[in-house]
């Protein structure tokens, strides 16, 4: 694959740029939840690491996802960061398509995960019994890996079309990371190459999994309400439901953004329903499907009696 012989060797973040009186409350908040994101994924992975009675199916790919998350975190929130800080909204080709690549994998490796999470659930609410059979340790390592390997592999696809391109101007990026469709609009050769890509690994990394996703979840419901118990039954709805704010909330925000039509009226809209699959999500998983969990509850209690002690 060739280098990109392009005139342009940096773009400019445009970012919230019509906020700038803002930027520093801006700067406060995504602080704060950059810190917290990493903080509570590092805890959860120390967690699961530590405690023997979380080395199951669930809590094995709840780990995954969260050592996802912290990767997915660093690579954006970083540099919008600085940029919010210093003001300083330039970035180098090499590592604008740096980051795009690893948006793009950490993006698709997380819908697959986050489907595979769903069936491990389906299995061990639907299908109790065949449960230890079906989701062994080798099973859940294949899944794990396999959605690891999907999300790398096929960002090359994007990558090598984007290497194609040819950058002459302007080159300002109308977002606040480097963005497939932010970067397809200012080429000033052929994008079309490049369109289909974006909408074909779009529809590739969110349709399948979201749809397995919903299947799951609705036979979980479909279970949930077999439960005699009113309180277990409201406990596990409770927990399945937001679950699947969760994940619909960041199957849609990527579908919204990349296989709608796209106009200049939606671009601050979908500014905003990007922050709905790269800043929130990171923070928002390891509340919503670990640290509510009574197990996980039970093992911080032990960790923090622990280090108390020592």
């Amino acid at each position: 694959m060739q280098r990109n012989q392009s005139e342009i060797t940096e773009f400019i973040f445009l970012g919230f740029g019509k906020l700038h009186e803002l930027q520093l409350f801006l700067f406060s908040v995504f602080l704060v939840l950059y810190v917290s994101t990493m903080a509570a994924n590092i805890l959860t992975i120390l967690l699961i690491i530590t405690e023997q009675h979380l080395h199951t199916p669930m809590y094995f790919f709840l780990g995954n996802l969260s050592c996802l998350e912290m990767f997915y975190s660093s690579t954006i929130q970083p540099k919008m960061l600085a940029s919010l800080f210093t003001k300083d909204e330039a970035i180098s080709l090499t590592a604008c398509l740096t980051q795009l690549y690893f948006c793009g994998s950490l993006a698709g490796t997380e819908c697959y995960l986050l489907s595979v999470m769903s069936y491990d659930r389906y299995l061990a609410i639907c299908k109790p019994l065949h449960y230890a059979t079906r989701m062994s340790s080798q099973m859940c390592v294949q899944l794990a890996a396999c959605s690891w390997i999907n999300g790398f592999v096929f960002s090359f696809l994007m990558l090598g079309v984007m290497l194609q391109l040819t950058y002459c101007g302007p080159n300002e990026i109308d977002d606040y990371y480097c963005d497939s469709l932010a970067l397809t609009k200012l080429a000033c050769s052929d994008r079309s190459l490049a369109e289909v890509v974006t909408l074909f690994l779009a529809s590739a990394f969110s349709l399948p999994p979201f749809l397995l996703t919903i299947t799951s979840y609705i036979l979980i419901i479909t279970t949930v309400f077999r439960i005699p118990s009113t309180t277990g039954r409201k406990k596990a709805f409770s927990t399945c439901s937001s679950h699947l704010i969760v994940v619909s909330t960041f199957y849609g925000a990527i579908m919204i953004v990349y296989m709608l039509p796209k106009t200049d009226k939606l671009s601050d809209l979908n500014k905003v329903l990007s922050l709905s699959y790269t800043v929130l999500p990171p923070f928002a998983n390891p509340l919503i499907y670990t640290l509510r969990n009574k197990e996980v509850k039970e093992a911080l209690g032990k960790m923090l009696r622990r280090v108390l002690l020592s």
